[in-house]
């Protein structure tokens, strides 16, 4: 450990640099006061304590020269600010101790914190600042000595020439820090209408970059990348012509059936109350050309032109009667085997008669019948049947009438 002088044991650090009782200008004043407290000593006392007085004055002579020599002339640059100081540090953490000032860890120290100091040295001291930089469209923060815009942007290896700069080049960087976005050079090809444009822009979008060229987009012209994009070094962007057009197609729209119980037709007959009709329904497309060429149309929206008409079936739900007096106990199975083949779906070639006893709509419906014969199932046919031979006996079937007997 090194022992402490003299003249530290006895003064402090002063506000510049300098320590109270030490050398420079303090130095001689101590001496002769020293000397002359010598020289008072040896008048009141005995010429036998000579000696040992002188030893003292000579300490005191030889501390204070040795005091002297130890004050060092250094020159301190803190962020630009000069100043030349005396000090007893022996290097330059020590120095920096003494000016109160703090080293940070973006801070810059040169020579370095260890080097031992010599008179004449200087000492460099640049404060870390922080920067929030946007740099080509990426933000981020980082760290910098510079004292201005264009200080730090060299430090950080941001090349500047026909960069655009959100703040001038001299903007002072205080020790708080600072925002600002710098967007360099970047080569960008555009290729529109069928040509090429290469240009070095430093335009913040894509959009930006579209009018450098001198190309216009017309009404849903469009490029293909987002026009707010940020523009890359190299990158090439196509501006997209497109038109567009309206188209219209009616289509039909097929009816419900719906179906209703009814108690006044017997079971297993179905009567339909009303027949279906389809709607229209007219679908808007958006049909659009991309550089002349036509992309798939785009369904935008439906409006229905006329509603369709639901298809009314009544189904029965009444039981069916299979005796009819006056009619029990003849041979309609023969008969129906004569008149149809004894198939309940029969219809003649002219569609007039139809069912297992080939009965007309007319007649049909005079017995109670709903819709045509064919359709009802067959044990009402024959239930009709019955009642129509009560009431005419076997004349409506002249060439089969006779199948009745057993």
């Amino acid at each position: 450990m090194r022992e402490p002088q003299i003249g530290q044991a006895w003064g402090s650090p002063a506000r510049d640099g300098r320590r109270a009782g030490g050398g420079g200008r303090h130095a001689a004043p101590v001496a002769r006061c020293a000397a002359r407290g010598a020289h008072a000593a040896e008048r009141r006392q005995p010429s036998g304590r000579l000696l040992p007085q002188a030893l003292v004055v000579a300490a005191l002579a030889g501390g204070t020269s040795a005091f002297v020599t130890q004050d060092r002339a250094v020159t301190l640059d803190v962020d630009g600010s000069t100043r030349t100081l005396h000090t007893y540090a022996d290097d330059v953490a020590e120095l920096l101790t003494e000016e109160g000032l703090r080293v940070g860890a973006h801070d810059v120290v040169k020579p370095g914190l260890a080097r031992p100091l010599a008179g004449g040295d200087e000492v460099v001291l640049r404060h870390g600042r922080p920067l929030v930089l946007t740099l080509d469209g990426e933000r981020r923060r980082v760290w910098t000595t510079g004292r201005t815009v264009e200080d730090a942007l060299d430090e950080l290896g941001v090349r500047v020439a026909g960069a655009y700069l959100s703040l001038p080049r001299e903007t002072a960087v205080p020790r708080h820090g600072l925002t600002f976005a710098v967007r360099t050079a970047r080569r960008v090809t555009l290729v529109a209408d069928g040509r090429e444009h290469t240009l070095v822009t430093n335009a913040g979008t894509v959009r930006e970059a579209v009018r450098e060229a001198g190309v216009t987009l017309h009404g849903e012209d469009t490029t293909s990348v987002s026009g707010d994009s940020f523009p890359r070094d190299g990158q090439t962007v196509s501006v997209l012509r497109i038109t567009g057009r309206t188209e219209y197609r009616e289509v039909a729209v097929p009816f419900r059936t719906v179906r209703r119980a009814d108690p006044t037709v017997f079971r297993g007959t179905e009567v339909v109350e009303r027949t279906g009709a389809p709607g229209v329904e007219r679908i808007t497309y958006e049909v659009r050309t991309v550089n002349g060429v036509r992309q798939r149309p785009r369904r935008t929206g439906t409006e229905v032109l006329r509603a369709p008409v639901d298809r009314v079936v009544r189904v029965g739900t009444r039981p069916l009667p299979t005796s009819v007096a006056g009619a029990d106990g003849l041979d309609w199975d023969g008969m129906a085997r004569c008149e149809s083949g004894g198939r309940p779906d029969a219809v003649d070639a002219s569609g007039t008669y139809g069912g297992l006893y080939q009965l007309d709509v007319n007649t049909w419906h005079d017995l109670g019948g709903r819709g045509r014969p064919q359709d009802a199932p067959a044990a009402e046919q024959t239930y009709r049947a019955k009642k129509l031979y009560v009431q005419r006996g076997a004349s409506p079937w002249p060439g089969c009438g006779r199948k009745l007997q057993r």
